[in-house]
């Protein structure tokens, strides 16, 4: 077998959080990814990336999708409400705007490119975002559950259950229901242009997870995949993209 008949390892950019954090001798502003989100990518056979967070121009944005395989996007601080055209709420936390606006701009570009993407939390809300829909700034203020029962945890606590739609993504040999982890307290209100409703929450019935099925792989979820052993999100999206790869190898020969 000729090196060129070997299926590379597929790129996945996995887009950084732009936080303040302290190691060494150093304290400054950073670009941080946890290791939770890179094990998952390389254990699914993919090569994670790491996206900075930059005040790039739409056209630097768009060429991340010619030689990148797939997307994830990943947890962290609360978008700021600005992004979807309303005025922040007295319960709204700490925003990033740099972050903010370079993973929107990167997940339109994702979705135009057809690449492979998955959204985790925050991911997802950035997914909903970037399509025209919008968020609930507080779940609890608008009537559904506590989504963030233990601040800085994914633990067992943190665990509950979903409703799955039949012939989604996610109802993997007819699945119906799943256990998941939330660490949120942001969720989805309207659905972005071509969303479609894939799991809710038992029982408070708030939008878990959203996929865009006019796409190759678009799929955000509310939970965090990377850290429950038998989830296979992950997974899917790096089987997803290495497809994609071996597609674009097959039209350069």
């Amino acid at each position: 077998m000729s090196g060129s008949d070997v299926r590379r390892r597929p790129l996945i950019g996995v887009c950084a959080a732009w936080e303040r954090a302290a190691w060494s001798f150093w304290e400054q502003p950073a670009a941080v990814v946890a290791g939770t989100y890179l094990g998952a990518v390389r254990r699914a056979g993919g090569t994670p990336i790491v996206l900075v967070p930059e005040p790039l121009e739409e056209a630097e944005v768009s060429s991340y999708g010619a030689w990148l395989d797939g997307l994830l996007l990943i947890g962290g601080a609360d978008l700021d409400p600005a992004s979807y055209g309303q005025a922040a709420g007295e319960r709204t936390e700490a925003t990033v705007p740099l972050r903010d606006q370079f993973e929107i701009a990167l997940a339109r570009a994702a979705f135009a490119w057809d690449l492979p993407v998955l959204g985790i939390c925050r991911g997802l809300q950035i997914f909903n975002v970037s399509t025209g829909g919008t968020l609930h700034q507080h779940v609890t203020d608008a009537g559904f559950a506590e989504h963030r029962p233990m601040p800085g945890s994914l633990g067992a606590p943190t665990h509950h259950t979903v409703e799955v739609e039949p012939g989604s993504s996610l109802a993997v040999d007819g699945r119906q229901r799943m256990t998941v982890n939330s660490h949120h307290h942001q969720g989805i209100d309207r659905v972005g242009e071509g969303g479609r409703v894939v799991a809710r929450s038992v029982p408070d019935q708030l939008v878990e997870a959203i996929e865009w099925p006019e796409l190759r792989y678009a799929l955000g979820v509310q939970w965090h995949p990377e850290e429950l052993e038998l989830d296979t999100t992950i997974a899917d999206l790096v089987a997803a993209a290495a497809d994609r790869a071996a597609s674009r190898i097959e039209v350069v020969r």
